[in-house]
């Protein structure tokens, strides 16, 4: 049987799984574990044989070659030391994947977003399932490709890929009727309920290294995960705790949460905890390898290297109390927060956040008008967000914090309290005179802006900001103000350090005042 025990923490009360019986060894089912032999059959009956009462599957010691692992309720998944489960190739090995399910609801998220059987391991609506180590899952034979959303209204890419030739998009996006049997994510779960993920090393994970869709009450725990593509996605999922994680995802983001409409309905994103967790750009491979490469530059968005935490880009269902806290960035893009689908953003509060080496904005919260969404999705709302003892070092001169909002839905109550950025510098007085578009439907990134005329802080389009302790300062001289704010109501920033005067374009109750 399984038993249960309950943590309760972080604003999670969940069960735990817990062994109380023998676990039953798949090589009593006919795996191998010799990197050779085809080992999924045999796991998968043993997972049916034990989930009539509830239990643990081990995988010992060994290297699984595998293609889809199919979990079932009251199971838990044991990769013990030494155990690796390898992602067959179904170009090298017979076979393939499970194949994407239907209903298919990828008009307005990616072909990655939209399914979840055809993965290396997968539940759909399972519930009092684990997945723990200390053994290891290499998606060594994963595809981190996938055909993009069947929308093609402005903003579906990053402006940062204009450049991309149609050949390029094909390799990075190909047509679907090449993914039968291909998979492209390590973890799938779909409607999952009472869901731990723990002590586990995850390498090369394809689209997603984890992709939890619609699950309630998560733990996940203490996992090293060196990627390709994206690390861990929560997607309109409630009760999550995300803690003690390692995430190196040079290409894409490490840690992201999204409202998407996948389910063919719109979920709120909601209660979701991400504490003691630490991400980074650095060459795939490195983290695990512990060399921390810093050859690759560009990720295939063409902006600088990813590897960062995000709520967005999908956002139809909206976030509600997200706490982000105690979390590190190294080589990576910075905390962003990204209304642009509809949906309301609310209750977010991040503290403790330390970054190095940031390759463009430390901080970037926009609420735009992409509406990629069902009819009648609407502007959404980004509001009552409160972000505490942040410092960044290193970071590109290009991109200052942003808070952007439009002119007729402004970004609403923003607390920034003790934050301290230190930039490479070198803006030009041909910079400060820039005009920032306004770039209502594109993609959100900081790079949407180009370089913006401040080099510390810009703030357009808000009502209700408190800025106290802000500290910017430069490696070398830069001619561009400190702090640009434009279109603001009721903002008050106190303790300024800065070189430099702000500058207040259309502003009212607007008082910024430097420290003493």
């Amino acid at each position: 049987m399984i038993g249960r025990r309950t943590l309760i923490g972080a604003g999670l009360a969940m069960p735990l799984l817990t062994a109380t019986t023998v676990p039953v060894d798949v090589r009593n089912f006919g795996a191998k574990g010799d990197g050779v032999a085809l080992d999924h059959d045999a796991i998968n009956r043993a997972i049916v044989a034990v989930a009539r009462t509830g239990g643990t599957v081990l995988v010992p010691a060994g290297r699984y070659l595998c293609f889809s692992i199919r979990l079932l309720s009251g199971i838990t998944l044991m990769l013990a030391e030494g155990a690796v489960i390898e992602a067959a190739d179904p170009a090298r090995h017979a076979g393939g994947y499970d194949l994407p399910e239907p209903p298919s609801n990828d008009v307005y998220q990616d072909f990655g977003h939209s399914h979840f059987h055809n993965s290396l391991i997968w539940g759909d609506g399972v519930h009092d399932v684990a997945i723990i180590g200390p053994g290891m899952i290499d998606g060594i034979g994963l595809t981190r490709e996938g055909p993009g959303a069947r929308w093609t209204k402005a903003g579906s890419h990053p402006a940062s890929m204009r450049g991309v030739t149609a050949s390029e998009m094909r390799q990075l996006e190909p047509d679907r009727s090449l993914m039968n049997g291909r998979g492209n994510k390590a973890i799938a779960l779909k409607n999952a309920r009472r869901v731990r993920i723990a002590d586990l090393t995850i390498a090369r994970g394809g689209h997603f290294a984890i992709l939890a869709t619609g699950c309630d009450d998560v733990a996940i725990e203490r996992l090293r995960i060196d990627t390709n593509r994206d690390g861990i996605d929560i997607d309109a999922c409630r009760h999550v705790t995300i803690r003690d994680c390692q995430v190196n995802s040079p290409n894409d983001d490490a840690i992201v949460l999204k409202a998407s409409y996948a389910l063919g309905e719109t979920r709120a994103c909601e209660d979701v905890t991400i504490t003691g967790c630490t991400v980074s750009g650095y060459d795939p491979g490195t983290l695990l390898d512990g060399t921390r490469g810093r050859t690759q530059a560009l990720a295939p968005d063409r902006d600088r290297v990813t590897g960062r935490i995000k709520l967005g880009t999908e956002s139809t269902g909206g976030f509600r109390r997200i706490r982000i806290e105690d979390c590190r960035f190294l080589r990576s893009r910075g905390l962003a927060i990204e209304m642009v689908d509809g949906g309301v953003l609310e209750e977010v509060t991040a503290r403790n956040l330390s970054m190095e080496e940031v390759t463009t904005a430390p901080l970037f919260l926009r609420l735009g008008d992409r509406r990629r969404g069902p009819a009648g999705t609407g502007v959404g709302r980004l509001r009552h967000v409160s972000i505490a003892n942040l410092t960044a070092t290193g970071i590109d001169p290009r991109y200052a914090a942003t808070i952007a909002g439009l002119p007729d839905r402004p970004v609403e109550d923003v607390r920034l309290t003790n934050i301290d950025l230190r930039y490479a510098g070198g803006g030009t007085a041909a910079e400060a005179a820039r005009v920032v578009p306004e770039a209502r439907d594109g993609y959100p990134e900081p790079s949407m802006f180009g370089t913006l005329p401040a080099y510390g802080l810009y703030v357009r389009h808000v009502r209700g900001l408190a800025v106290k302790g802000l500290t910017i300062a430069t490696d070398t001289p830069d001619t561009r103000p400190p702090v640009i704010v434009e279109d603001a109501r009721n903002v008050r920033i106190t303790d300024l350090r800065a070189s430099g005067e702000p500058v207040v374009r259309d502003g009212r109750n607007v008082r910024i005042d430097a420290a003493s």
